[in-house]
């Protein structure tokens, strides 16, 4: 399985392959601050169609300005105004004000959304979940303060805490763009080890992985992506989320559904397929 990895890897992980993955949105600064907050606001709409979230996620950082992290670190009631009439499928424009203001708090008291995270990161802990959980109830809390204890499920929703049992795919893949360092992966953080990382797992990572015989669980949640994780440990020890970018190629470039076309032959994964139950009923 190492030997079919390492060849998607090679054949798919390059920076000139990134578009259309909400990552190109990190690389539009040049500044630290401003890839990190470009970063997070991708992560937190890459959820539905792929063209969808490139349109909202550049039309969000369009209303930012030429630094969003400015923008966030200067928040204030006219900010709300800016960002406008902004939707995202499930999420507002007040979910997004409200997160940027949280966002500003932080750059403004921590210096940086790492800094932030560092708080609660422990490298003796076996992943990055303990520290994510601190990370997410942190802002919650936050957000409760400064709404007088109201809660939002907009909100809420981009903030989703793995201690609810989501697999946490949108986090997860910030921390990878974060943390990971190659030609895709920005890897602006220096204080959290890449082999703490989960993998970054959605439907169609989830069908992809089932194929290869990485889980055995019936939805994709925080088991199924520990699992998943911990099989990819066994690969690649201290880097258990380096085939992530190329898997998911699989599905955002190459059209994957998991049902038998003719250009599936040319797919390092075939022969996994082939052996599938599943896949075999839908050729």
């Amino acid at each position: 399985m190492r030997r079919v990895l390492d060849a998607l890897y090679s054949r798919y992980n390059h920076h000139r392959l990134i578009a259309p993955d909400p990552l190109q949105f990190v690389y539009r600064y040049k500044r630290r601050d401003d890839m990190e907050i470009a970063g997070f606001l991708a992560s937190a709409l890459a959820y539905g169609r792929v063209e969808q979230i490139e349109k909202s996620v550049d039309k969000l950082l369009w209303r930012l300005g030429d630094s969003p992290a400015d923008f966030a670190r200067s928040f204030n009631w006219q900010s709300r105004n800016e960002i406008g009439d902004f939707k995202h499928r499930f999420n507002t424009a007040e979910d997004l004000a409200d997160l940027l203001e949280i966002l500003g708090t932080i750059l403004n008291e921590y210096g940086s959304i790492e800094n932030f995270f560092a708080g609660g990161y422990s490298g003796t802990d076996k992943n990055i979940i303990p520290a994510l959980t601190q990370f997410c109830e942190r802002i919650v809390s936050m957000h409760q303060k400064k709404h007088k204890g109201r809660r939002s499920s907009g909100f809420e929703y981009l903030i989703a805490n793995p201690s609810r049992g989501s697999a946490c795919k949108r986090l997860n893949l910030f921390l990878r763009w974060m943390v990971r360092d190659d030609d895709v992966d920005a890897g602006l953080w220096k204080s959290v080890d890449k082999a703490k990382l989960v993998v970054p797992v959605d439907v169609h990572m989830g069908r992809l992985c089932r194929i290869l015989g990485l889980y055995d669980k019936k939805t994709v949640g925080l088991s199924a992506a520990l699992q998943i994780t911990e099989n990819f440990a066994k690969i690649t020890p201290n880097d258990p989320s380096k085939y992530d970018f190329a898997l998911s190629r699989i599905g955002i470039v190459e059209d994957c559904t998991g049902k038998y076309r003719k250009e599936c032959e040319m797919c390092e994964l075939f022969g996994y397929c082939v052996k599938n139950t599943e896949y075999r009923n839908r050729v």
